[in-house]
C-alpha cells in the first residue's frame, strides 16, 4: 500500500521573518514553539484583561456622578446608544482641552475592541439644564 504524503499546510498570514524560520524547524521544535505560543497568548490575554480592569478602575465615574447624569436626563444605559456594546462599556470623563481659565471635560462611553479602545460621546460634564 503506497500512501501519498500529506500536503504541506497553507502558510498563515505571517510576516516572512517569522514564517520562513518556522518552516526550517523539526516537528519536535515546532511543537515546542506551538506550546509556547499558546501559553504566551494566554498570558497576553490575561495582561490585557488586567490592564482593562486597572484602566476602568482609574477612569470610571462613580455612582454619584452617574446619578447626576440621570437627574439631567442623560441615559447611563449602554443599550440606548447605537454603537456602545451592552457589556464591557463604562462611562468615563475625558478632558479634551484645558486653558488657564477653563477645562473642557466630557463624558464618554469607553470600551475595548481587540487591542484598541473605543469611545462614544455622551455629554459635557456640566450640561446646561
Amino acid at each position: 500500500m503506497n500512501e501519498e504524503p500529506p500536503e504541506k499546510p497553507p502558510a498563515p498570514d505571517l510576516p516572512k521573518y517569522l514564517r520562513e524560520p518556522l518552516e526550517k524547524q523539526s516537528p519536535e521544535r515546532l511543537e515546542t514553539v506551538a506550546t509556547y505560543a499558546t501559553e504566551l497568548a494566554e498570558w497576553k490575554r490575561h495582561q490585557r484583561q488586567q490592564e482593562l480592569e486597572r484602566r476602568r478602575a482609574e477612569d470610571e465615574v462613580d455612582d454619584e456622578e452617574l446619578q447626576k447624569l440621570e437627574d439631567c436626563g442623560i441615559s447611563t444605559d449602554p443599550e440606548e446608544y447605537e454603537d456602545v456594546p451592552s457589556s464591557g462599556a463604562y462611562i468615563t470623563i475625558k478632558t479634551t482641552k484645558q486653558t488657564a481659565e477653563k477645562s473642557y471635560r466630557y463624558l464618554y462611553w469607553q470600551w475595548r475592541e481587540g487591542d484598541t479602545w473605543k469611545n462614544e460621546y455622551i455629554a459635557p460634564v456640566n450640561p446646561k439644564q
